[in-house]
């Protein structure tokens, strides 16, 4: 495996490749794990917190998330094939946004703990309890994977009014800056 890592071009809103279903990784290879280190690559470099693999045109259930890069250095967290097999009914309020809509934020609400069965970096099967801005992350990704954005959790005219904002900044060749996706509680 290459040691070198490359940021790649992130796909904003609205692109249509960000809504087709990502198919399922068959293994953890080093192929795959290029992917993932380039996703973690270009996930700090724009910055956020997290990335699905659909973001830079890579149609495959692949995320990395890590919401602690700021106090603890980084640690991404790599899944493939993620899953949600369990959802609190508990439901949290947190204003997400995305780096495929940038500088947009708005309300979500979402599970506050979701239990993610995946395969991590070395292709082992994992499963684990994630809850707060973990889980939100998490989910938010899942979303990406299947062809939803966040903006289509929102009213249609909010929804609306972000997509008409994001043509017509795409018509006015605005290169929007990147922000990070998932902001702390409001």
């Amino acid at each position: 495996m290459s040691s070198t890592m490359s940021i790649r071009p992130i796909l904003t809103a609205p692109d249509p490749r960000l809504k087709q279903v990502s198919q399922p990784v068959e293994r953890v290879d080093d192929e795959i794990r290029t992917l993932m280190n380039d996703m973690a690559e270009t996930m700090y470099a724009a910055p956020g917190i997290g990335l699905a693999a659909i973001q830079i045109d890579v149609p495959k259930r692949v995320i990395v998330v890590d919401i602690d890069q700021d106090a603890k250095g980084r640690a991404p967290l790599f899944l493939a094939n993620p899953q949600v097999v369990w959802r609190s009914e508990e439901m949290a309020t947190f204003e997400e946004g995305c780096l495929s809509v940038p500088e947009e934020y708005e309300d979500v609400e979402r599970p506050t703990r979701v239990r993610v069965r995946y395969l991590d970096e070395h292709g082992e099967l994992r499963e684990r309890e994630l809850d707060g801005l973990l889980a939100t992350c998490v989910q938010h990704e899942i979303d990406h994977l299947d062809g939803v954005l966040f903006i289509d959790r929102l009213s249609r005219l909010k929804r609306g009014m972000i997509l008409r904002r994001a043509e017509k900044a795409l018509k006015q060749g605005q290169k929007p800056s990147q922000r990070p996706k998932v902001q702390v509680p409001a």
